[in-house]
């Protein structure tokens, strides 16, 4: 279906730059995409390893790129991946649902804030979600095959998606519950040899679960997005049953519940859910809302008229999202706008609050020349770790009292405060020994000189 690919494509390169900004997560896709081999494989072996084949692909591609810009050659994956989602989901929901419905959920798919949010995003969110289409529309042939090279295909993309990111596996829960009773038994196998293949990295990443030690428990917000797009899907399903397009509910509905239900009663035991780790569930939600479309367009006089109009409405009441998601404002910080403060300080000394926001001073390392990182021990690349180490907090505490001019840039206020004993020593340091000098409030964060007592009017 070349029309939503073609529509998807348009969104995809339009802002994509988002006006040179950049936000943390990609920061280190960045970072680590421009290691050596052996600095990365280093790196993997203590963090991050659950996206350490979307590294791997991206520093090859920065070796073939490197003389292109950085932040196209960082994003263009994720818009090409959602390019071939959206293509493959149309011919998916026209093999489910009819040409028209197929055409439809494709439109909807590329339309999508969540879509075309992590369709400009260096991450491998897209990637994953254009392999587990794939894979779903090869389930579809391996069905009706039903020979040993079509289910090992399908199990193949499905194990490169898992090896991508992990909970693409909660994909092959939705899979199964699709499958008729009579291939169900094929589609188990199948399933256990993709988890097979997947256990390796699962138990690596198992040892680095500190890594999503920020998720924490599913807030509000976050349960009501996931029931309202439940919602819509369960309402979308209603009007196809018995119809043509009823083929299509047993794989859409499950795809689009499943894998976030899974995450989400999980959070007693373990917090997980996020809704990026999930963004292949949109591909139930297109495929029934554009099989729904198709049922309401084909019915006569004033349904299809009231459709036409909703559809229309719908598009319009979109675009104030649309142009939102293409600034530096829609993400959680912008990295380039922060290192461009960090650049005009007087400062003699810089820490970071946590120590994870050095983050935001990899992809600039200009900026930060001739400051002195006051708890660093060694830098990430050297210690084979994301943020680098830090010294001692005695030592940090020494550190900061010898400078004259710190330059603290961190979170904003209200976020949660880190409890390690370096953490503290910092706090305590500025707040015992020094005063504010000037703050400066950026998308994201909170950047503030501190001087000794007494000091701040004189340089």
């Amino acid at each position: 279906m070349l029309a939503p690919a073609a529509l998807s494509l348009a969104l995809g390169l339009w802002g994509v730059r988002r006006g040179g900004s950049m936000w943390r997560d990609e920061a280190v896709t960045y970072d680590m995409a421009r290691r050596s081999l052996p600095d990365l494989w280093a790196t993997l072996g203590h963090a991050d390893a659950v996206h350490g084949l979307y590294y791997l692909l991206l520093h090859g591609l920065f070796r073939v790129c490197g003389w292109a810009d950085p932040l196209l050659v960082l994003r263009l994956p994720s818009v090409l991946a959602t390019v071939v989602a959206t293509g493959t989901l149309a011919l998916l929901g026209r093999r489910l649902a009819g040409p028209r419905a197929g055409l439809l959920a494709g439109v909807v798919f590329a339309l999508l804030p969540p879509v075309q949010r992590y369709a400009q995003e260096g991450r491998s969110y897209a990637v994953v979600c254009a392999l587990v289409v794939w894979a779903s529309y090869l389930l579809l042939r391996a069905v009706e095959q039903r020979t040993g090279r079509a289910w090992a295909g399908y199990g193949t993309v499905m194990l490169m998606a898992c090896l991508l990111h992990e909970f693409a596996v909660l994909a092959l829960a939705a899979h199964l519950v699709a499958l008729p009773r009579s291939v169900r038994r094929s589609g188990i196998r199948v399933a256990l040899a993709v988890c097979a293949g997947l256990a390796p990295l699962a138990v690596l990443s198992s040892r680095q679960s500190d890594q999503v030690a920020w998720i924490g428990g599913i807030g509000a917000g976050a349960l009501v997005g996931f029931a309202g797009v439940t919602l819509l899907g369960v309402v979308c399903a209603a009007p196809l049953r018995g119809g043509r397009s009823a083929g299509l509910i047993p794989l859409a509905l499950p795809l689009l519940i499943l894998p976030g239900l899974l995450l989400i009663l999980l959070t007693p035991l373990k917090a997980l859910y996020v809704d990026r780790y999930v963004l292949y569930g949109h591909a139930g939600t297109a495929l029934l809302v554009g099989a729904a479309l198709d049922r309401l367009v084909r019915a006569a006089g004033r349904i299809r008229a009231v459709t036409l109009l909703a559809a229309g409405a719908t598009v319009l009441a979109l675009l104030p999202v649309t142009l939102h998601l293409r600034t530096p404002q829609s993400r959680t910080d912008d990295v380039a706008a922060i290192a461009r403060a960090v650049s005009t300080s007087s400062a003699d000394g810089i820490v970071y609050l946590p120590s994870r926001r050095r983050v935001w001073s990899l992809p600039e390392p200009d900026s930060v020349r001739g400051l002195r990182d006051l708890a660093l021990n060694r830098g990430p690349a050297d210690s084979a770790t994301l943020y680098g180490t830090e010294v001692a907090a005695p030592v940090i505490r020494a550190r900061m009292l010898a400078a004259t001019r710190i330059l603290a840039v961190g979170d904003p206020a209200g976020q949660p405060l880190d409890r390690t004993p370096q953490e503290e020593a910092k706090r305590q340091v500025l707040a015992d020994h020094f005063e504010e000098c000037g703050t400066r409030y950026l998308q994201g964060a909170r950047i503030t000189e501190y001087v000794h007592p007494g000091t701040c009017g004189t340089s």
